[in-house]
């Protein structure tokens, strides 16, 4: 099995619009950052977490060439407004692509998004909306990934965290609830929101995340969610072994 970290800056990626890197060095290509996003491929089963507005440039630039499920953390801009750019793999597939969000998610993307759901206007339905559950299976001819999902604080609203194959993936996080830490004890594999140097009412910061990696016994952490204050060489220079900033187009094998 093997993620590729699509995207792992904040929600306005770096540099931003303005051209503003922050503390980041504009030389360093690591600092190049889209946002979040990550995909999963399991022999012929292709998943994505996430279709943030960059999606068109990860997927190119990462030559995949299928989608077969896309599960979201939650409804926000940064997570969800590339999500018309899969109708170029529903032309392909000629099949509806199944996605995957909590309740509160995936009635406010088939609002905002109806027309990939329900069509009209011209256009042909490409989605079909599921629950997630605690625990669901997504599958392709004999390749499948078991997931377990719950449910982390992200400020004011509630995100979803998805575990793995011994992995986690929590993007937009600042607080999980003790039961549900338990599962997430000794993993293979963490990536966890760290947004800022700063404390911030909705995500990790810098010394939260740490806190976590040592507190859940994580053998790899993975900070992902950058900001422009937090540079490549410098987190990689100062952080522990175990602990290493994501990147575009990171491939991690698990």
């Amino acid at each position: 099995m093997k993620i590729i970290i699509l995207g792992c800056g904040s929600s306005l990626g770096s540099p931003w619009i303005t051209n503003h890197w922050g503390k980041c060095n504009k030389k360093n290509p690591k600092n190049v950052r889209t946002r979040c996003s990550i995909f999963i491929q399991n022999k012929n089963l292709s998943v994505m977490i996430d279709t943030s507005p960059d999606i068109k440039k990860q997927i190119l630039d990462n030559k995949i060439k299928d989608i077969d499920y896309v599960l979201y953390t939650h409804e926000h801009a940064d997570q969800t407004n590339g999500i018309f750019e899969l109708r170029p793999f529903f032309w392909k597939r000629k099949k509806k692509i199944d996605i995957y969000a909590d309740k509160r998610t995936l009635k406010i993307l088939m609002d905002r998004h109806d027309y990939c759901f329900f069509g009209g206007q011209g256009y042909i339905p490409i989605l079909r909306g599921n629950l997630i559950k605690k625990r669901f299976t997504l599958s392709k001819k004999k390749s499948k990934i078991n997931f377990t999902s719950f449910p982390v604080s992200h400020g004011q609203i509630k995100s979803t965290a998805y575990i793995f194959n011994n992995t986690a993936y929590i993007s937009d996080c600042n607080a999980i609830e003790d039961k549900d830490l338990k599962k997430l004890m000794n993993l293979k594999y963490l990536i966890i929101d760290c947004l800022k140097i700063n404390q911030h009412p909705s995500h990790f910061n810098l010394n939260q995340a740490l806190y976590l990696s040592r507190l859940l016994k994580v053998k790899k952490t993975i900070l992902t969610n950058l900001h422009t204050d937090l540079d490549y060489k410098f987190l990689k220079n100062n952080l522990p072994k175990n602990i290493i900033p994501a990147h575009d187009g990171m491939k991690i094998e698990i």
